[in-house]
C-alpha cells in the first residue's frame, strides 16, 4: 500500500488563540485535493478526484501552514492527522459505494521521516478498514411545506409525515437488504421546514423521489469565530439607553455557542422580575447540570449534539460535558458580553480593572450548547435556531460561521430568515479569515455581520535590546519585568525545521535554558509557543510577526515573560540576534493603558466584499472585538493550555465572536425601547448611525493594511456602533420578507432555490422583476465592467420617517473616485411618523478607475437640523 499526498494552494492560517476549540481555520483550498494509489488487493490503483469546497469548513486543523513553507513539525502533522481522519469519515460515508475516496489538505513536506510513514500507513489501514462502518451520512434535508401540510392536512406538526419517510425508506432498506437504517435526528419546523437524518447513498435516491422534497445538503462543521468596552461604546449607567425604564422590558437573548458556566456571579439573578410568560424554553438536564441550574437571569439552556456526535463519536465526557455547562469558555464570554451583570471591580489578573457587563444587563438569556470540542454541527446549529424561535428569544448571537456561500446552500441563512420572518434579530461574527479579500462569512442581507475592532485601552510592554533600542509590545503576563538577558532565536536550536516556531519538542533546553527566545508566529497557538519556551528552561519569549501578518499585535496571557511584537520591530530584532557578538533583551510589563487612537479595524477580521453576493456590502458593522474582558469559566485556564492551572472568573479574548454579542446586546436594548421593530429596521439604525472617525477625530484606521491606513467599508462596514444614537436614528430603511425575496429573484436563482427560503410559497413576477441593487439596504454596493465608460446603474431606496413627526433631510453625497453620484429628490420632507418617502441614486463610471477587482468608496448622507442618516458606498469594477 502507497500515498500519494498532492498539495493545492493553501493561504497561511491565523494563530488567533481566541478561546475557540479550534483556533485556525483554513481559509480557502482553490484546488481540488487528491488521495491515490491506495491499493486493492488485486494490485489495481484507485485514483478519484473530489471537490473539496462542500466541505472546506470542516478542514480544520490545530496549525497553520503554507505550501510554499513546508516547516511542519511531527507533532502538529499528527494532530491534523487525527483531524484528517474525521473529515475522511465523513467523505468516505459519501463516497464509499463507489470507492474510498480520502482527502488530506497537507502542504508538502518530506515524508522520509520512518515515524510518519508509519502513521500515514497507520491511517490508511484504519480509514480501509472502515469503509463498511462509514455508508451514511447526515443530510440537512428541506421539504416544500405547502406539499407537505396539504398531505398531512395539518401545519402544526409535520414530524409524523418525516417520521413516515424515514420508516418508508427503512422498508425499502430492508427489501434492498441494506445493513444500515436511516435515523431521523432534528425536525426543523420554525425557522425552516424539513429535517436532519442519516442515510445511505440510495437512501438519500429514495428520498430524492419523495413529492415535496427540495434539497439535501450534507452536514459539516463549522468553527467558533468585558469591563471597557460598554463605556468605551457610551453606555453609562442610569442614563440613556441604560436608565431604569429602558433596562426595565423582558428582552430574551438566544446564544448559540460552547454552552455556559450557570453559577458565575454574571448570570446570578438578584433584582430580576419573573421570567416573561411568553417563554416556553426550557433547562435541559445533563452531565454536572440540572434543572436548577437556571434562573431569572439564565432562563433555558439546551443542548444539541446529534449531528456532532455523528462526526466525532459520542462526546467524551472527561474532556467535555454533555450538558450545557461549558468546559471551552467561549460561550460563557460570549453570553456574558451580550447580557452579562454589572458587576464591580473585576480584573484579569489585576489588569483591566473595572465594571464588568454586558451590553443590555438586564436581558435573559437562553444558551444553546452547539459547539463541541472539534466544532459545530450545522445540524444542531439549525436544530438550535429552529428551537430558539419556538421558545421565544427575540435576538440570536451566533459566534461561529464557515465560507460564504449561495443563500439557498448556506443552512444558516437558510434557518435565520426563517427567524427574522419571525421577527427575530440574528446577529453573527464575520470571521477571523482578514486581512484576505472577499473573507467574510454570514453575509446573508438579512444578517447582521459584524467585524472586529480595537477600543483604545492596551496592555503594553517594553522591550529593550543590548544596544539601547526599545521597542513597545503587547501581553497579559502579568509579573516583575526580566533582567537583560541573553537573547536568542528559536530556529538556532536542534530542529531548524520547527523550532523558528517555538513547536512541541523542537528546543533544545541547553539552547534555551535562562534566556529569552524569539519565537516566530504561526503553526501552534502563541501562548502554546510560550509554554515550550519555558518547558525548555527559557526566561522569557518574544513574538515575532512576520511582513504578512503586519503591525498587529495580541496581548495573551503568557506563562512567562512574553510579549508580541509588530513586523517592523521583529525585523530590527532579528537582524541584531544575528549580528551582534551577545545579544541581550529585557522585558517589562506596563500594566493597562488607555488613550491610544481607536477604533482600528483588526488585521484578523474578514473583509469583504461577499464572495457571493458584492451587490450587498458586508461586513454591516464593526465593534469591540480584540483585548475583550467577559466571563469565564474557574476550571478553564486562561491560555488554554492543560498544564497552566491558574483560574480567574474573568478573561480577556479577542475575535469577531466578541464583538459579535457586543452588537446582539446592543439590538436588544433598540428593541426595548422600539418594540414594533423589524429586524431590519434596528440593523438600519446601527448602521446608518455608526461612526468612521477615531477617538481623535481621525478616520478609523485598519491595522491589516500597509501603513495602518484608513479603514473602508469591506472592513468596518457602515463604521462603529454607536448604541445611543442608534436608538434614535431619525430614518430608517426598513425590509419586508417579499422584499428579500424579491432579492433572491434579482439573482436569478431558481424557484426551487428560493423555495428553500420562501417553503415553496412564493414566486417570482414575470413582469417586473427587481433589479440587484434594489434591495432596500442602508448601504449602496456598485458593480461595474473594466471597460465600462460612461455605464450607469440607478437604485432605489425607501426610508421610513422614526425622528421627529415633521422633519426635512437634505442630501450630501461623497462621491467615490471614478464615479458621478445624482440622487433625485435631493431633499425629503416628512409630515408625519411612519411616514415613507423614496428616492433614487444614479452611478455613473467615468472610466477613470478600470482596475478589475479595484474599489472607490463614498457615502450619501440624509442630513436634518438633528439628525445624519449615513450610507457607505462602495464601487467594484469586475
Amino acid at each position: 500500500m502507497s500515498l500519494l499526498l498532492i498539495c493545492g494552494s493553501i493561504p497561511e492560517g491565523l494563530d488567533l488563540n481566541m478561546g475557540s476549540p479550534i483556533p485556525v481555520v483554513l481559509k480557502r483550498v482553490e484546488a481540488i485535493f487528491l488521495i491515490c494509489g491506495l491499493l486493492s488487493s488485486n494490485g489495481k490503483g484507485v485514483v478519484v478526484k473530489f471537490n473539496a469546497s462542500s466541505l472546506l469548513t470542516s478542514l480544520i486543523s490545530f496549525f497553520s501552514c503554507s505550501c510554499a513553507k513546508p516547516n511542519i513539525g511531527l507533532d502538529i502533522t499528527l494532530h491534523f492527522l487525527s483531524h484528517c481522519l474525521f473529515i475522511a469519515t465523513s467523505l468516505g460515508i459519501i463516497y464509499s459505494t463507489e470507492c474510498l475516496i480520502l482527502v488530506f489538505t497537507l502542504c508538502s513536506f518530506s515524508v522520509g521521516n520512518m515515524i510518519f510513514g508509519t502513521i500515514l500507513l497507520f491511517l490508511a489501514l484504519m480509514v480501509t478498514n472502515s469503509v463498511a462502518l462509514m455508508d451514511k451520512h447526515t443530510y440537512i434535508i428541506q421539504m416544500e411545506k405547502i406539499k407537505i401540510s396539504a398531505s398531512v392536512h395539518s401545519q402544526d406538526n409535520a414530524k409524523p409525515w418525516f417520521k413516515s419517510i424515514i420508516d418508508s425508506i427503512s422498508e425499502v432498506s430492508l427489501e434492498q437488504q441494506e445493513e444500515i437504517a436511516p435515523q431521523l435526528l432534528y425536525v426543523y419546523e420554525t425557522s425552516m421546514f424539513g429535517f436532519a437524518a442519516q442515510l445511505s447513498n440510495k437512501q438519500l435516491e429514495y428520498l430524492n423521489q419523495v413529492d415535496g422534497f427540495l434539497s439535501a445538503i450534507p452536514d459539516e462543521l463549522l468553527t467558533l469565530h468585558t469591563t471597557y468596552s460598554h463605556h468605551f461604546l457610551g453606555l453609562q449607567n442610569g442614563k440613556g439607553l441604560w436608565s431604569a425604564p429602558n433596562l426595565a422590558s423582558d428582552v430574551i437573548i438566544g446564544v448559540l455557542d460552547t454552552g455556559i458556566w450557570p453559577e458565575h456571579i454574571s448570570f446570578q439573578d438578584s433584582g430580576l422580575s419573573r421570567v416573561p410568560s411568553r417563554w416556553k424554553g426550557a433547562c435541559e438536564q445533563g452531565t454536572k447540570f440540572s434543572a436548577s441550574n437556571c434562573n431569572k437571569k439564565l432562563i433555558g439552556a439546551r443542548v444539541f449534539l446529534k449531528g456532532y456526535e455523528k462526526f466525532a463519536g459520542r462526546i467524551n465526557e472527561t474532556t467535555d460535558y454533555r450538558s450545557a455547562r461549558d468546559s471551552n469558555g467561549h460561550g460563557t464570554h460570549t453570553a456574558s458580553t451580550a447580557a452579562g451583570n454589572m458587576v464591580s471591580n473585576v480584573s484579569f489578573l489585576d489588569l483591566a480593572k473595572g465594571s464588568a457587563s454586558g451590553m443590555r444587563y438586564t436581558s435573559r438569556i437562553a444558551a444553546y450548547k452547539v459547539c463541541w470540542r472539534l466544532g459545530c454541527a450545522n445540524s444542531d446549529i439549525l436544530a438550535a435556531i429552529d428551537k430558539a424561535v419556538a421558545d421565544g428569544v427575540d435576538v440570536l448571537s451566533l459566534s461561529l460561521g464557515g465560507m460564504a456561500r449561495p443563500y439557498y446552500n448556506d443552512s444558516i441563512a437558510i434557518a435565520s430568515f426563517g427567524a427574522t420572518q419571525r421577527g427575530v434579530f440574528v446577529s453573527c461574527s464575520a470571521g477571523n479569515s482578514g486581512p484576505s479579500k472577499s473573507s467574510v462569512g454570514n453575509v446573508a442581507p438579512w444578517l447582521m455581520t459584524v467585524a472586529a475592532s480595537y477600543t483604545d485601552r492596551t496592555f503594553p510592554t517594553k522591550l529593550k535590546l543590548g544596544n539601547g533600542q526599545v521597542f513597545k509590545g503587547s501581553s497579559l503576563y502579568k509579573g516583575k519585568q526580566t533582567n537583560q538577558l541573553p537573547l536568542v532565536y528559536a530556529n538556532s536550536s536542534k530542529s531548524q525545521r520547527t523550532a523558528q516556531y517555538c513547536t512541541k519538542g523542537s528546543l533544545d533546553p541547553k539552547f534555551a535554558k535562562g534566556k529569552i527566545v524569539a519565537c516566530e508566529r504561526g503553526i501552534n497557538s502563541r501562548t502554546e509557543k510560550g509554554e515550550v519556551v519555558k518547558m525548555a528552561g527559557g526566561a522569557g519569549m518574544i513574538l515575532l510577526n512576520s511582513e504578512n501578518q503586519g503591525e498587529e499585535l495580541f496581548a495573551d496571557p503568557h506563562v512567562l515573560p512574553a510579549t508580541s511584537l509588530g513586523a517592523s520591530a521583529s525585523k530590527t530584532i532579528r537582524s541584531y540576534i544575528h549580528s551582534a557578538k551577545a545579544p541581550t533583551a529585557s522585558i517589562s510589563f506596563l500594566g493597562t493603558s488607555y488613550g491610544d487612537p481607536a477604533p482600528i479595524v483588526a488585521a484578523f477580521s474578514s473583509r469583504g466584499p461577499s464572495a457571493v453576493g458584492p451587490d450587498v456590502i458586508k461586513p454591516d458593522v464593526t465593534a469591540p472585538g480584540v483585548n475583550i474582558l467577559a466571563a469565564w469559566p474557574p476550571t478553564t485556564s486562561p491560555s488554554m493550555l492543560n498544564n497552566d492551572k491558574r483560574s480567574v472568573l474573568f478573561n480577556v479574548v479577542s475575535g469577531t465572536s466578541m464583538s459579535c454579542p457586543h452588537v446582539s446586546g446592543i439590538a436588544a436594548l433598540i428593541k426595548s425601547v422600539h418594540k414594533d421593530w423589524s429586524p431590519a429596521a434596528i440593523k438600519s439604525a446601527l448602521m446608518t448611525t455608526a461612526f468612521t472617525l477615531n477617538n481623535k477625530g481621525a478616520p478609523i484606521g485598519d491595522i491589516g493594511s500597509k501603513n495602518s491606513s484608513s479603514a473602508n467599508p469591506f472592513g468596518f462596514g457602515s463604521g462603529h456602533v454607536i448604541p445611543e444614537r442608534a436608538s434614535d436614528p431619525g430614518l430608517v430603511y426598513d425590509i419586508t420578507n417579499k422584499d428579500y425575496l424579491n432579492y433572491l429573484c434579482s439573482l436569478k436563482y431558481t424557484p426551487s432555490q428560493i423555495a428553500l427560503l420562501s417553503r415553496g410559497n412564493f414566486k417570482c413576477s414575470k413582469k417586473s422583476v427587481p433589479q440587484v441593487g434594489d434591495l432596500n439596504y442602508p448601504s449602496f454596493a456598485v458593480l461595474f465592467g473594466t471597460s465600462a465608460l460612461n455605464a450607469s446603474v440607478t437604485y432605489k431606496r425607501v426610508v421610513t420617517n422614526v425622528g421627529n413627526p415633521t422633519s426635512s433631510y437634505a442630501v450630501k453625497v461623497e462621491k467615490p473616485k471614478g464615479v458621478t453620484v445624482t440622487v433625485e429628490p435631493r431633499n425629503l420632507s416628512f409630515k408625519k411618523i411612519g411616514e415613507k418617502l423614496s428616492y433614487a441614486v444614479t452611478f455613473v463610471s467615468n472610466g477613470k478607475t478600470t482596475v478589475t477587482g479595484g474599489s472607490s468608496f463614498g457615502s450619501l448622507t440624509w442630513v436634518s437640523d438633528k439628525y445624519t442618516v449615513r450610507s457607505p458606498i462602495a464601487v467594484t469594477w469586475q
